[in-house]
């Protein structure tokens, strides 16, 4: 979309690219100010530009080696803190004024496609100039041009939005208090250690002092190396009181700092927490972000307790909402407890419960053990896999019979053995096998060829007897069924957002698991409207009931 001066145009929520483009020789930088609802930069951080080309979090990179006659900024706006309400996108010249400058023309592009441009028309004989800004509007951001120019130049425009400059020509628009002068040191040869990781290490021009490693290259944010005394803070290196029986008290302008920084950094956390997990670029970022304020992760992971038992918890639940649990379920509840350092019993029940899960995922997935069958003729090629104690139960007219004895599955049949009885199925014709209320239940191709078994462990006997019948029949279980039970990811977001990820009926928020208001075997959809949160106790006592 074409602008003039004072229009405006939505632009998608994504990386954009911001590119300066002029037809002459003449050399013009490019910069951004991070703004607050107040209209002014938190802090002189918030200032991108030639001498501290990245913002902290990311959300703005000034491109050092454009092509000629262009000045290009990276400006990512799914990065941006929530508490920046716009991006002020500024121009300087360098030894000249604007009026020299022919062609000037701002372009907004989207993955290559231009979304929003305007031809900086006749321009004032000034050395600094507002081009445009981003803000936000409706939960949305939009992009104005301003073309307005400043007679007080560079110095004049940082000032203005908050930036402080303590001299002509000196500010703290960079991290070490650097000049709005260009300069480009030489990178110091050393790499730290881990270098893909950014952090703060030994200034390797400066003993003494500390820089920042981006994870590519030393920038040029410095900052005193923390005190080896204890009667100093290791954060500020000012000096600490002491108390009664002589420990040192904590910071008080630090814990301040660290407090009100934190306030805003867990609302980024639980976002990203929440959407794609503690793991990828966006999670990293965070860390990056808390490193750079000098801020041990151990305080992060405090203020992120309650939401991480709850992010594991929906893990859990959402692993069990189908009846199956892969490996990668497994080892994304491992990797979040790991990187979360969440313990305690209720991580070992989760931990447990998911174990299991596995195990009952594997063995109706045809992973079977193979035993030893003492005392029992088996057919040849014949591998036993099951050998519990049982009990038979048979409905008869005058009230059911109950025959204790053992259930014994192999590769080949299904097989009980009694004390005055014994029965035996081959695989072909039993249908399902099912575990309900409690016991298995095993549906034949004839009325009186089924069975029901009363077994201490009925989930376990029943995903044995699965598994053996898959690996018998070639075939899942019964056509669709798996189907039927999966629930997708958003229908699952969908229920855990309306029920508050807690118990519909005791409002309990652990072990929770998903529930069909009408069973599916009663012909019940997997659908939200037909789907609810319930606790592990309270699903038991509801059952198959509606």
């Amino acid at each position: 979309m074409k602008l003039t001066k004072g229009g405006h145009a939505p632009v998608p929520t994504s990386l954009l690219t911001v590119v300066l483009s002029w037809q002459s020789d003449d050399a013009v930088d490019a910069h951004a100010l991070l703004l607050s609802e107040s209209g002014r930069v938190r802090s002189d951080r918030d200032f991108v530009f030639f001498n501290a080309p990245r913002h902290v979090s990311q959300a703005v990179t000034l491109d050092q080696e454009p092509a000629p006659g262009t000045a290009r900024l990276s400006v990512s706006l799914p990065r941006t803190e929530s508490e920046v309400s716009r991006i002020v996108i500024t121009g300087s010249v360098d030894g000249g004024a604007f009026t020299d400058v022919p062609g000037l023309v701002l372009t907004v592009f989207d993955d290559n496609r231009p979304v929003a441009w305007f031809e900086v028309a006749d321009s004032d004989s000034v050395q600094a100039m507002m081009f445009g800004e981003f803000y936000r509007r409706d939960g949305q951001w939009r992009f104005r041009a301003v073309a307005q120019g400043w007679a007080s130049g560079l110095a004049g425009i940082v000032t203005e939005f908050g930036v402080q400059v303590d001299e002509p020509g000196r500010g703290r628009g960079a991290p070490d208090g650097s000049s709005l002068e260009r300069r480009t040191p030489a990178a110091p040869p050393v790499l730290p250690p881990n270098p893909e990781r950014a952090d703060w290490h030994p200034d390797p021009r400066h003993p003494g002092a500390l820089r920042w490693w981006d994870g590519s290259e030393w920038t040029d944010s410095t900052r005193a190396a923390p005190s080896a005394d204890a009667r100093h803070c290791p954060r500020c290196g000012r000096p600490r009181r002491w108390r009664v029986f002589g420990r040192p008290a904590p910071c008080r302008e630090c814990s301040e700092q660290i407090e009100e920084y934190l306030r805003g950094w867990r609302g980024r956390a639980e976002r990203v927490l929440r959407t794609v997990g503690p793991r990828g670029p966006d999670w990293d970022m965070l860390w990056t972000a808390l490193r750079f304020q000098r801020i041990d992760r151990a305080a992060g992971l405090e203020v992120l307790r309650p939401v991480a038992h709850d992010h594991v918890e929906r893990a859990v639940a959402f692993s069990f909402a189908d009846g199956i649990v892969e490996q990668t379920e497994m080892d994304a509840f491992d990797h979040a407890v790991a990187e979360l350092a969440l313990t305690g019993p209720l991580i070992e029940d989760l931990r447990r419960r998911m174990q299991r899960g596995r195990m009952l995922t594997r063995l109706r997935s045809g992973e079977l053990p193979v035993m030893r069958a003492p005392g029992l003729h088996l057919d040849p090629e014949e591998q036993v896999h099951l050998d519990v104690r049982a009990i038979h139960i048979r409905q008869l007219a005058r009230g059911p019979k109950l025959t204790e004895g053992r259930l014994i599955c192999s590769n080949k049949k299904l097989r009980f053995t009694g004390v005055d009885t014994g029965t035996e199925m081959p695989w072909a014709r039993v249908i399902s096998v099912t575990s309900e209320s409690g016991r298995v239940a095993v549906a034949a191709t004839s009325a009186r060829g089924g069975a029901i078994f009363e077994v201490a462990d009925p989930d376990q006997v029943a995903a044995a007897m699965e598994g053996a019948l898959r690996v018998a029949k070639r075939l899942a279980l019964v056509p669709g069924r798996r189907d039927t039970r999966t629930i997708p990811q958003e229908v699952k977001a969908q229920v855990w957002l309306r029920d508050g990820g807690k118990c519909v009926e005791c409002g309990d928020s652990h072990y929770l698991e998903f529930d069909h208001v009408i069973p599916i075997s009663r012909g019940g959809a997997t659908s939200a409207a037909n789907l609810q949160i319930l606790c592990r106790g309270c699903n038991r006592e509801k059952g198959a009931r509606i």
